[in-house]
C-alpha cells in the first residue's frame, strides 16, 4: 500500500515569502496600491452600500429625498425609485428592469444592477452592460432643491426614445 503524502506546495514555502499567505497578502497591496495610484480610496471601491429610504415628502408627482452624502444606492419601495450616488452624480430610476418589469436588485459585491429574471446587468449609471437584448435603466426627471434631491415621477425617460433627456437626467455634484 502506497503512504499518502502531502503535496510539496502544503509542505513547505516557496522562494522567500511566497506561502499562500505570503501571495494574498501582496497581492492585496498591489491591488490596495492599484486603486490608490487610479485615484480610488481602498475603502471607496468596496464600499458602495444599499440602503432603504422613503421620500420625505411628496407634492403632486415630485418626490423629495436628502441628498446621498456619499456614493451608495438608496431604494424607495413605495415609490419605486433607486436613488444613486456615484463618482459625484446622482441618478434616479424606476426599479423595474425595463425589459419585462421586473425589480432590478443592487449587486454590491459586483458594483451594478441585475435583473433576477434575466441576467441584464447595469452600471450604476444606469448603462446597460450584458445580458438580455434590451436597453439602459430608465431615469427620472430630476433636480436639486434646497439640498434635497426632488425626483418627477411623471417623467420616466427611455434611453433609446429620449436620448438627450436620459443623458440630461443627472444631477453633478
Amino acid at each position: 500500500m502506497k503512504e499518502k503524502t502531502a503535496h510539496p506546495a502544503y509542505e513547505r514555502e516557496w522562494d522567500g515569502d511566497c506561502s499562500r499567505r505570503g501571495f494574498l497578502g501582496k497581492a492585496s497591496c498591489a491591488v490596495v496600491a492599484a486603486l490608490v495610484a487610479s485615484g480610488v480610496a481602498a475603502g471607496d471601491a468596496l464600499a458602495f452600500p444599499i440602503l432603504e429610504t422613503s421620500a420625505e415628502t411628496a407634492e403632486g408627482s415630485e418626490r423629495s429625498f436628502a441628498l446621498p452624502s456619499a456614493d451608495g444606492v438608496s431604494i424607495d419601495q413605495n415609490n419605486q425609485v433607486i436613488l444613486v450616488r456615484s463618482a459625484n452624480r446622482v441618478y434616479a430610476f424606476a426599479l423595474a428592469c425595463p425589459h419585462q418589469n421586473t425589480a432590478l436588485r443592487w449587486r454590491p459585491q459586483d458594483r451594478h444592477f441585475q435583473c433576477p429574471r434575466h441576467a441584464a446587468k447595469y452600471q450604476p449609471d444606469g448603462s446597460f452592460i450584458s445580458g438580455h437584448p434590451t436597453r439602459n435603466m430608465d431615469r427620472f426627471a430630476l433636480h436639486l432643491e434646497e439640498e434635497k434631491v426632488v425626483v418627477d415621477l411623471s417623467n420616466l425617460y427611455r434611453s433609446d426614445q429620449q436620448a438627450n433627456q436620459w443623458e440630461a437626467a443627472v444631477l453633478v455634484l
